[in-house]
């Protein structure tokens, strides 16, 4: 059973009052009874934990009793239902969107707020990269997922610099010392994209020692959407993850972790740009090859006893390796000058993160943290130039790092009728380059800042079914290693220049809501309005050539990454389920998102479009001695006509509104999970408003597409 998890926001208790009343709630205590059930549900499987959140306060908590807007999906949504990128599996759901440049580039959108704004962990691990093109979330293999669990809003207490729009938290599966071994085969198939994926699990153990080892991979062509085939969403990818854990006595545990992918043949249509000389046409960037690789040591205590310390310190090391190529697409590129550019980067981070928790007393919880991350960087990068379009040596910069350090604690607490959370963090944070190509005359390279966030949060459970909560929460966002150091065209059509000195930027966000979860009933309800100053963005200096720091052919179109920006965003997000009979449920998703920039006094560059998805999902009968379930979901997306004219210069545009509809059957038996979903049923022609592309050249989203998974356990 699908667990839908959003904020319900509503002014305090009247309104809460009202809502108890029209669903028919009683005064009733939730409290009692959570902690066991996390327990037992911690104890038994890692994918019954519907309702448990770890990423909000950084320990399994209940998500009733958590002040913060999160969405979870476990193990069998994910890789049973066929999904292969945190963008297949996102969309629809309230307060979400994506960004996409391509099929294998979905970036997650939080909140109207992109990924420089959203941290992506793997295992609580941050994903540090500059991505020109493509997507951070695309480096984690949905295919070896266990559970992903997103936090909505600003969560720089627990993580750090640029979680303004929240988390996204990768979970894979862990070495466990289960009763039995376990092992899990998947297989996918996709009609629209002729796709197959495969994926392994094993899992292992004796008495001292578990052991996790899987494998995933996937292999799709250029898929069809109703007007042909689009070119350039075909890639390969290959995954592998490996955990062992060893008991160093009663409460002491060590573990190694090792992560792994690697994506050949990755192309972004939606960076398609044309290029002011004939020859050359048009540029695609497309990676011929990237990789990601992680080591992970561990070592976790168990404290003595319900006062007793918990602690869990780590060291762990990620690289990134990417080869980023811009495609000539016009006559040259059937001479030796294939490409106009080419970079091969390395992004290395090394990180450290030890957190303690205990129980102060019964209705008491406190952690404490302390993190580090480094991540560095020196591009390779050669570019072709007339007339020979032979390649030279032209570095973005050389020698780029950015170091991070911050401690935090965080407070947990029953007051009987209220349940309060606090946080508060102090981070430092340096940025330094060695030599960065189009930078001002004498200006410094390096820059440090120090920054304070902080959250207060607190949920009334007024009953099982109505827990109303209120959050403020501030977060910051330290200039990322592009806009510090990086000179290069971005999305909205201008060429940027990087800005060494950047300073972060900070939000303020307010959120109400109520959520519940009762006998038939599930529903999570929020408001919010998050205000960010120092809002980091683009200062136009377009002009002749010459009157700007841009390439002469570029000056027309440059902007300056400056700090400009004050920026109010806005919205309403609710999901509801509903039991309208003996295993028969009606779903419903709604977002609507306003985003203003007040600088310009016009709306926000690149805000997601309202919408709404109505769906039923339920038993519907017996099938070779096997339980068979449908599912039919009709997503509706409002026409966005809010479009950042004078910030894009007319590279924003209008997007149709557009209604698409699914449908699918599940059969389970002894293990066995059998999906089968047609997709787009109607064959519709659109695309989303934030997928990157040329004003009436967008890349259109897959058409009609049947999908077949099958996932077992043994």
């Amino acid at each position: 059973m699908r667990s839908l998890a959003v904020r319900l926001r509503r002014p305090p208790r009247v309104l809460a009052l009202a809502v108890s009343i029209a669903l028919g709630l009683g005064p009733y205590s939730v409290w009692a009874e959570t902690a066991p059930a996390i327990e037992a549900c911690l104890v038994e499987e890692l994918s019954c934990l519907d309702t448990v959140v770890i990423s909000a306060k950084g320990y399994a908590a209940a998500d009733l009793a958590t002040p913060a807007a999160v969405i979870v999906s476990g193990r069998d949504e994910i890789a049973g239902n066929g999904y292969r990128t945190l963008g297949d599996l996102l969309r629809g759901r309230a307060g979400l969107a994506v960004a996409a440049d391509g099929a294998q580039g979905q970036n997650p959108v939080l909140r109207g707020l992109k990924k420089e704004s959203v941290v992506v962990l793997a295992d609580g691990m941050r994903l540090n990269s500059a991505q020109p093109a493509g997507a951070i979330a695309s480096f984690l293999s949905l295919g070896l997922a266990e559970r992903v669990e997103v936090v909505k809003g600003p969560a720089s207490v627990l993580y750090g610099s640029g979680a303004l729009g929240g988390v996204v938290n990768v979970l894979t599966p862990q070495a466990r010392f289960d009763e039995t071994p376990r092992y899990e085969l998947g297989s996918q198939l996709d009609g629209a994209s002729h796709g197959i994926g495969m994926s392994a699990l094993a899992r292992w153990h004796d008495a001292d020692s578990a052991l996790v080892l899987g494998g995933a991979s996937l292999d799709q062509d250029d898929y069809l959407a109703p007007s042909g085939r689009v070119a350039d969403t075909g890639y390969r990818s290959r995954a592998l993850i490996g955990q062992f854990r060893q008991r160093l006595g009663d409460a002491l545990e060590a573990r190694l972790s090792l992560q792994g992918q690697r994506d050949l043949d990755v192309a972004y249509p939606g960076s398609t740009r044309p290029h002011p000389l004939a020859q050359v046409g048009s540029t695609t960037v497309y990676s011929p090859e990237q990789e990601r690789r992680l080591v992970e040591l561990g070592l976790a205590h168990a404290g003595a006893g319900p006062a007793g310390w918990n602690w869990d310190l780590r060291f762990y090391r990620q690289q990134m390796q990417r080869a980023i190529f811009g495609r000539i697409n016009g006559p040259l590129a059937a001479t030796a000058a294939r490409d106009l550019s080419q970079t091969q980067v390395g992004f290395r981070s090394d990180g450290a993160d030890l957190r303690l928790d205990r129980w102060i007393d019964a209705g008491h919880r406190r952690l404490l943290g302390i993190q580090y991350w480094r991540m560095q960087a020196s591009p390779e990068r050669l570019i072709a130039a007339p007339p020979t379009f032979a390649l030279q040596p032209s570095p973005p910069f050389v020698d780029g790092r950015i170091e991070s350090t911050g401690v935090f604690v965080q407070d947990d607490m029953d007051f009987g009728p209220l349940q309060l959370l606090g946080g508060l963090r102090w981070d430092r944070v340096e940025g330094r380059a060695a030599t960065v190509a189009g930078g001002g005359r004498g200006q410094p390279l390096a820059r440090t800042d120090g920054a304070f966030s902080g959250n207060l949060g607190l949920v009334w459970p007024l009953h099982r079914g109505l827990h109303p909560y209120a959050s403020l929460a501030r977060g910051f966002r330290a200039g990322e290693m592009r806009e510090r150091f990086e000179a290069s065209p971005r999305s909205d059509g201008y060429y940027y220049l990087g800005n060494p000195q950047i300073r972060p930027e900070v939000s303020t966000q307010f959120e109400l809501g109520a959520k519940g979860e009762q006998e038939g009933l599930q529903y999570r309800l929020a408001l919010f309005e998050n205000r960010i100053t120092d809002y980091i963005t683009g200062r136009d200096v377009s002009g002749p050539s010459g009157s700007n720091a841009c390439p002469a052919a570029q000056a027309g179109a440059c902007k300056e990454t400056v700090n400009l920006g004050r920026v109010r965003i806005s919205g309403m997000e609710l999901s509801l389920r509903r039991q309208v009979a003996t295993e028969q449920w009606l779903s419903l998703e709604a977002s609507r998102l306003r985003g203003h920039n007040r600088d310009l006094d016009e709306p926000l560059f690149q805000m997601p479009a309202d919408e709404l998805s109505l769906g039923w999902d339920g038993h519907v009968g017996t099938l070779l001695s096997g339980r068979l379930d449908g599912e039919f979901r009709a997503r509706a997306v409002r026409r966005q006509e809010r479009v950042a004219r004078v910030f894009a210069r007319g590279s924003e545009d209008p997007t149709a509104g557009f209604v698409t509809a699914d449908a699918e059957l599940t059969w389970q038996r002894d293990g066995h999970r059998l999906h089968l979903a047609l997709r787009n049923l109607a064959d519709r022609n659109y695309h989303e408003h934030l997928t990157d592309g040329l004003t009436g050249a967008e890349p259109p989203a897959p058409g009609r597409s049947l999908q077949l998974s099958w996932l077992a356990r043994f």
